[in-house]
């Protein structure tokens, strides 16, 4: 649960953008997502392995970066 220490004088807008802050850095919608549908281990690093590569790939420069 994220909790915002909002001071009497403070603006609603600031403690909102707080809140939009430390909400991002907790990455709780990523973990949601993450969790919808279960992913096998082989899976995940089948996908992990094939991204590096890709990464690889654009850092010698056989492929443009999107």
């Amino acid at each position: 649960m994220l909790i915002i220490d909002a001071k009497e004088c403070e603006n609603i807008d600031k403690a909102l953008k707080k809140y939009k802050k430390k909400f991002e850095k907790a990455r709780i919608l990523q973990q949601l997502r993450e969790r919808q549908a279960y992913v096998k281990p082989s899976v995940k690093r089948r996908n992990e392995i094939q991204r590096a590569i890709y990464r690889a790939k654009i850092a010698a420069g056989k492929i443009e970066k999107k």
